[in-house]
């Protein structure tokens, strides 16, 4: 009844379970409904995010339930107002970028000098990616940022890509990649960084990446239309101002990035930046494949990272994690 406030069955069974019971607890709760403690907590971790439980403040240190379902009045209502202020947001939206593209027809329509020009070229399938990259590179003049999530490289990749980036680092091409920590755990990866640093190309690395991007000459970016299918294909895309703020956007995970050689740093708790990383992603509730993939490391590594973390916040979900994590200061309040 209530999928479209983002509640599946399950966790509408719990949130109505827990109004009616309030003093079950998380064993009590899930004998109520016939389901695992698993499941109740997953149903606890949605709930959570659309803020339909809260933590009682005096109780954190109890164990493991100290949650109370916030009144449907509340709860609901503000969730009622958010999805009408988000379907009125996306049809503004909607008639703001009609509008925008009718001008940029009327103002393009005309001939404009070509660094002027916007263009978007669709590239269909990872064969017509490649043939257009390797396109771009062989006749770039300056310089190349790369975005490279996707955790180790493969050999193959590797030693396809070895003569071209000694032709473009020989010929004085600036040569920037920003690669996931995660490399930094595969010899052969790291081997490859460490070889185009020794050529001059600059590498540094981050636990997480917006998007697969390549600029060129920063004039022409290659992405992805879909990130998580690269079959889908790619869109080469030129323009100043789009190619500005991708530039920015280079610049500021740049500038933040970690060269490849420096030692790992530590943050608030004595968390790595990979670990820091899978905190803020638990608290966001994102699974340990999307953790996985977004980290560029195996299931069973996301799997045993968060299980670190939870165990050491002394967690036992996904939602229970973020609070505590909040309350030692290890992240911020709005995380």
């Amino acid at each position: 009844m209530l999928e479209q406030l983002g509640l599946d069955r399950t966790t509408e069974a719990v949130y109505r379970a827990m109004l009616s019971h309030p003093q079950d607890d998380a064993e009590a709760l899930a004998q109520r409904l016939g389901i695992t403690e698993e499941a109740l907590r997953e149903a606890w971790d949605r709930l959570s995010r659309l803020s339909l439980v809260q933590y009682a403040a005096d109780r954190l240190a109890e164990a493991p339930a100290a949650l109370r379902a916030v009144s449907p009045e509340v709860g609901l209502e503000h969730l009622l107002a958010k999805r009408e202020a988000e379907f009125a947001l996306e049809s503004r939206r909607v008639a703001g970028t009609r509008a925008a593209a009718r001008q940029l027809i009327a103002e393009y329509g005309d001939q404009r000098p070509d660094g002027a020009q916007v263009s978007v070229e669709h590239l269909a399938g990872v064969d017509e990616v490649r043939a257009r990259l390797a396109d771009l590179t062989e006749n770039v003049r300056t310089e190349v940022m790369v975005f490279a999530p996707g955790g180790a490289q493969t050999e193959a990749n590797m030693e396809a890509s070895r003569p071209l980036n000694e032709r473009l680092l020989g010929r004085g091409v600036t040569m920037r990649t920003i690669y996931l920590d995660s490399v930094r755990n595969n010899t052969a990866s790291e081997t490859h960084a460490t070889w185009l640093t020794e050529l001059g190309g600059q590498v540094r690395t981050v636990p997480v990446l917006p998007l697969r991007m390549t600029i060129v000459d920063r004039t022409t970016a290659v992405l992805p239309v879909d990130s998580e299918d690269s079959g889908e294909g790619a869109v080469a895309l030129t323009g100043r101002g789009t190619l500005t703020a991708l530039c920015t956007l280079f610049e500021m995970v740049w500038e933040n990035a970690r060269p490849l050689g420096q030692a790992p740093c530590r943050e608030e708790g004595g968390l790595d930046h990979q670990e820091a990383a899978t905190l803020r992603l638990l608290a966001e509730g994102h699974t340990d494949e999307g953790i996985a993939k977004r980290l560029g490391v195996s299931h069973r590594t996301a799997r045993r990272i968060a299980t670190v973390l939870m165990d050491r916040l002394g967690a036992r979900s996904r939602f229970e994690a973020g609070a505590r994590a909040v309350q030692r200061g290890w992240l911020p309040l709005d995380a």
